[in-house]
């Protein structure tokens, strides 16, 4: 992996999204981010961002695919406020998850395969990427748009459901209120697991789609149990469920998230009762003040 057989605009891309993330040096994932061509997975121009200084969406006057190669978001489905989202959150989420070759990583809201493919380059070809998308339509150009990787499987399905094996890393790019079961479960021994914890945004008594409260939360498999922490601070699309949200949930995380202490979280308690100071915690799992 040399970066410097990558094109000019795709090494300046990627060595600004990892400065940005606050990744010192890491050439593996410097390479990933220049080798992977976003223009194959964001569809045709006219391409619409969203870079949060607009008011919503808003089309890119120009066809030229360079544009595509800053740290925006780009509308993939914008009245289901599906996005191809911020590269240098990503960046700093596969940094965080220092992948490694040969690793089986399962990506959960797969959208169209971009993120997916740049994780293919970094398990490399003894390595294995399983896509778990749950939008028909999208699922479809992600299976099209990654064909030429073979050490990738795009799935169509509730994410809830997978991994249906043991997995290395699992990442989710949309926001849950609890950790799905299989995705503890099925975390492999020095397994890792990132996604967006916390309660949707209401509007009208209406769910609008998206987090009022969410923060990127690790877990890693250790050998005395799940350790844990908070990366950062998030806004995510909200992974819907026909599972019932326990009474008191998400009045009890948007209590966590006022009263801070986010910081201090270093395990996560599962299947066990709770016998410390907890973050936030229910009968069969919590966030934990004490380590594993």
């Amino acid at each position: 992996m040399n970066l410097e057989d990558e094109p000019a605009h795709r090494r300046n891309y990627a060595l600004q999204l990892l400065a940005k993330a606050g990744i010192d040096k890491n050439d593996r994932l410097l390479v990933a981010f220049a080798r992977v061509a976003r223009e194959d997975y964001v569809g045709p121009p006219p391409w619409i961002f969203d870079d949060f200084y607009s008011d919503g969406y808003r089309p890119v006057a120009s066809t030229d695919p360079i544009v595509l190669y800053q740290d925006v978001l780009v509308g993939l489905d914008t009245e289901k406020g599906i996005n191809n989202g911020s590269p240098s959150l990503h960046a700093g989420a596969f940094g965080a998850f220092n992948i490694r070759e040969g690793e089986t990583v399962v990506h959960m809201g797969a959208g169209a395969g971009y993120y997916t493919a740049i994780m293919a380059e970094l398990v490399g070809p003894s390595g294995r990427v399983i896509g778990v998308e749950y939008d028909t339509a999208l699922a479809a150009r992600a299976k099209a748009n990654l064909a030429a990787y073979d050490n990738v499987e795009i799935v169509q399905g509730d994410a809830s459901d997978w991994p249906k094996q043991e997995a290395d890393v699992i990442y989710a790019n949309f926001a849950l209120d609890h950790p799905p079961e299989a995705w503890i479960e099925n975390l492999a021994p020095n397994g890792r697991l990132i996604f967006p914890l916390g309660i949707p945004a209401v509007q009208n008594s209406r769910r609008t789609g998206f987090t009022r409260h969410a923060a990127y939360l690790m877990i890693d498999r250790q050998a005395r149990g799940f350790g844990a922490r908070f990366i950062q601070i998030v806004s995510f699309i909200w992974g819907e469920s026909g599972k019932p949200v326990p009474e008191g949930r998400h009045a009890g995380l948007e209590g966590a998230f006022r009263a801070r202490g986010l910081r201090k979280v270093k395990s996560l308690r599962w299947k066990t009762p709770p016998k410390g100071e907890e973050w936030y915690g229910e009968e069969d799992w919590g966030l934990s003040f004490d380590e594993p």
